[in-house]
């Protein structure tokens, strides 16, 4: 594998751990009445490649099950994640024979 993409691999995987961090630290605020993580934060994540890190979170914290935007939202970034994944790795593989 080139360097390229391993980078976007490690990018990626920094981009949904950190999603998972963010997601259960808001779980963790809610517990405490502490200040907590817009809505729309924990979504532009979702959509910003770090899909699998909230849906993740969302599993393991139990946190924001009950929203139905969080039910329908998370799943449909997930699936838009996956297809710009497979959009890049499409082209890289492309663009190595051509």
């Amino acid at each position: 594998m080139e360097a390229p993409m391993q980078i976007f691999i490690a990018a990626f995987a920094a981009i949904n751990i950190s999603s998972l961090f963010l997601m259960l630290d808001d779980k963790k605020r809610s517990r405490l009445s502490l200040k907590r993580t817009s809505e729309g934060t924990l979504l532009f994540a979702a959509i910003c490649f770090g899909a699998a890190g909230i849906f993740a979170g969302m599993l393991i914290g139990r946190h924001k099950t009950q929203k139905p935007l969080f039910l329908i939202g998370v799943p449909l970034a997930l699936l838009q994640n996956l297809a710009l994944l497979y959009l890049v790795f499409a082209e890289f593989s492309a663009s190595r024979f051509l």
